[in-house]
C-alpha cells in the first residue's frame, strides 16, 4: 500500500516523508509515493555515478572503421569553406591521428603516439576560425574555441591560462574524463607575442608571461582548473585536468609578419643565382614561405613554437575566391539573407554585377571574407527595415540599387565624423 499519515490520511513521500501539500507533485507507486524533490536528487546521484562511465563505455567503443578519414573530414570542410586545401589537409590529418591517439591509448603498445598541436597563420578574413567552428560540428570529441586577447599572467586583470580548460569542461558537461580527449582552437595567438620594443618598465603580462603559463598545457600536464573560470579563490574546489590528449590548434593573423619573411628571404637572395630565386618568390603570398624562426622573430618564445611541430598558412584570398565565398558554401552569405527574406515571405534575387560590385568593394577594403558580410548588410539594410513591413511577394537587387546604398551609408558616415 501507499504510504499514507494516519494521523491526517493523506498521502506523503516514501523517501523524505514530506507530505502530499509540502512538495509539488507527488508520484503514486503500487506500494509507495515519491516526491518532485527525490526525483530530481535521484536523477543527480544516477547521473553522478553512471556518467563517467558511459562516457568512457562510449570512447571505447569507437572503431578505426567508423572514424571520418581525413578524405572525408576535407570533404565536409570543402562544404562550408572555400580554397585553403593545404590547411584543410593539416586540420584533417591532425584531427584523424587524435582519434587514433585516443583508440591507442588503453592497447598497451609500447610505441606511444605523440599528439601534434598546430599552428594556423593567416590574414584577416581568410577562415581561420571558419574552419574551427566548421570541423567541431563533425566532430566525436568535446571542441572548445578560446580568444588569446583576454589571458593575462596569473595575478593580473584578465583571465587566467587555466580559463582555456575551464571552456572545455563546459562544453564536456564538466565530465573531466571526456574533456582531458577534446580539442581547443586557441584563436588570435599572435596577440600575446613577446613586445620586445615596448619601452614600458612594466611586466608584459599579457604577452610572454601568457606564452609561459601556455606551456604546461600544451605539452601535457595536470593542471588544476576552476570550474567556473575566473579567479582562483582559496575556498574554491579545483578539477584536476590531465593536457596529455588535448589537442591544442592555434590561429593567428600575425599582422606584419610578411616583413619577417621578406627580411629572411632577402637575406639568402645573394650570389650567383641571385636573380633566378628572387624571380621565384611569389611577392603577393609571402605567407606561404612562413617558417618557425619568423614566429620568433615575432615576438613567440622558441619553448611554444617547438609544442606547436605543425605549420601551416592560409592564402590570401583572391577575387575568384570571394567571389565563390559570396555564393557557394552551404551557408553562403548571400544564401543566409535569402533565407532571412524568405521567413517572411519574400523571394530575394540579385543581378550577377552586384556579385562583382561586392567582390570589388571587399578587395578595396581589404578585410577579407569578413568585409563581404558587412558591405551585404549595408546595401540590404534599409530593406531588411522596410519590406517585412510591406505586402511584398519578390525584391530584386540592381546593381544601381546597390551603390546608391552604399553611397549613402559612406555619405551618412561622414557627416557623423
Amino acid at each position: 500500500m501507499a504510504d499514507i499519515t494516519k494521523s491526517t490520511g493523506k498521502k506523503k513521500c516514501s523517501f523524505c516523508g514530506r507530505t502530499e501539500k509540502e512538495v509539488n507533485f507527488l508520484i503514486t507507486g503500487l506500494n509507495g509515493n515519491i516526491c518532485d524533490s527525490c526525483v530530481t536528487q535521484a536523477y543527480e546521484i544516477t547521473q553522478e555515478a553512471l556518467g563517467l562511465k558511459n562516457v568512457t563505455d562510449d570512447k571505447d567503443k569507437l572503431d578505426l572503421k567508423d572514424l571520418p578519414k581525413p578524405i572525408e573530414i576535407k570533404k565536409f570542410l570543402d562544404q562550408y569553406v572555400i580554397g585553403q586545401d593545404r590547411a584543410k589537409r593539416f586540420l584533417s590529418v591532425s584531427v584523424y591521428n587524435h582519434y587514433k591517439r585516443l583508440l591507442q591509448e588503453n592497447t598497451g603498445d609500447d610505441v606511444e603516439i605523440e599528439k601534434s598541436n598546430i599552428i594556423i597563420v593567416g590574414n584577416t578574413g581568410t577562415g581561420k576560425t571558419l574552419l574551427a567552428r566548421t570541423i567541431a560540428k563533425l566532430l566525436h570529441v568535446p571542441f572548445a574555441i578560446v580568444d588569446a586577447t583576454v589571458l593575462t599572467e596569473a595575478g593580473y586583470v584578465g583571465e587566467d591560462i587555466e580559463s582555456i580548460l575551464t571552456r572545455l569542461l563546459q562544453v564536456a558537461d564538466y565530465n573531466v574524463k571526456s574533456a582531458e580527449r577534446g580539442i581547443v582552437f586557441i584563436d588570435e595567438i599572435d596577440k600575446i607575442a613577446r613586445k620586445s620594443d615596448n619601452p614600458s618598465i612594466t611586466r608584459d603580462v599579457g604577452g610572454e608571461g601568457v606564452q609561459q603559463g601556455l606551456l604546461k598545457l600544451l605539452e601535457g600536464s595536470v593542471v588544476l582548473v576552476p570550474p567556473q573560470g575566473g579567479r582562483k579563490h582559496p575556498d574554491q574546489k579545483m578539477i584536476p585536468v590531465n593536457t596529455k590528449n588535448i589537442l591544442f590548434i592555434c590561429g593567428g593573423a600575425f599582422d606584419g609578419i610578411e616583413k619577417k619573411i621578406a627580411q629572411r628571404l632577402n637575406a639568402h637572395v645573394v650570389g650567383y643565382n641571385a636573380s633566378k630565386k628572387a624571380s621565384r618568390i611569389e611577392r603577393n603570398n609571402l605567407m606561404q614561405y612562413i617558417e618557425p624562426q619568423d614566429l620568433k622573430a615575432f615576438g613567440l618564445i622558441p619553448e611554444i613554437i617547438g609544442r606547436l611541430p605543425v605549420l601551416t598558412y592560409l592564402d590570401p584570398l583572391d577575387r575568384t575566391a570571394l567571389r565563390a565565398i559570396l555564393v557557394q558554401p552551404k551557408n553562403s552569405i548571400i544564401k543566409q539573407y535569402i533565407k532571412l527574406f524568405e521567413m517572411d515571405g519574400i523571394t530575394l534575387t540579385f543581378e550577377d554585377e552586384v556579385y562583382e560590385y561586392i567582390v570589388d568593394k571587399a578587395i578595396e577594403f581589404k578585410l577579407g571574407a569578413r568585409g563581404l558580410r558587412s558591405i551585404v548588410e549595408d546595401i540590404m539594410m534599409d530593406e531588411m527595415f522596410e519590406l517585412p513591413s510591406k505586402k511584398v511577394k519578390e525584391y530584386h537587387v540592381t546593381l544601381a540599387f546597390s551603390k546608391s546604398q552604399l553611397e549613402k551609408v559612406n555619405v551618412s558616415k561622414l557627416q557623423n565624423s
